[in-house]
């Protein structure tokens, strides 16, 4: 009898922790954030380097979640990445909205930021957003730093 509690009482526990280590995993993916998929819209934008960037990373204004990436392909007459987000209907943004590539979190997640412009006509389904920037690769940061301070060293 008392080797039957034990047993259930550990088995208890054992569901408990993996219960928790999956919305722990949610947590970090960002599977938690929610992002109603009613009526939307799709805009694109061209970026050199889209880093790790993946389809489903969220399109944030302002810290909210306003879209989510829905495709990404390589353009192959001029080299670059081709980002198509679906934004959602509620939320309007001028032609001239600037988008950017941003890490956010400890695990360095990738996700899409859009910075309103002053332009009084709103994007529409199918429109180009032409102002971008994209990711910051550390390995080129380090490998730019280390040129300099060497053409420093090679130039005393």
């Amino acid at each position: 009898m008392e080797r039957t509690v034990l047993d259930l009482w550990v088995g208890i526990f054992v569901a408990a922790g993996i219960a928790a280590l999956l919305v722990l995993a949610l947590k970090v993916g960002s599977a938690g954030t929610t992002f109603n998929v009613g009526e939307t819209y799709r805009v694109a934008a061209e970026f050199d380097n889209i880093g790790g960037l993946k389809v489903r990373a969220p399109v944030k204004s302002a810290g909210v979640v306003v879209g989510r990436v829905d495709d990404i392909q390589f353009e192959n007459q001029r080299f670059v990445a081709r980002v198509v987000m679906k934004i959602d209907q509620r939320y309007q943004f001028p032609k001239d909205t600037s988008v950017s590539i941003l890490t956010s979190g400890l695990l360095g997640e990738q996700y899409i930021g859009l910075e309103a412009g002053g332009d009084s006509a709103m994007l529409k389904d199918g429109d180009k957003l032409k102002i971008t920037q994209s990711a910051v690769v550390l390995e080129k940061l380090i490998g730019q730093f280390l040129y300099n301070k060497a053409a420093e060293g090679g130039a005393k």
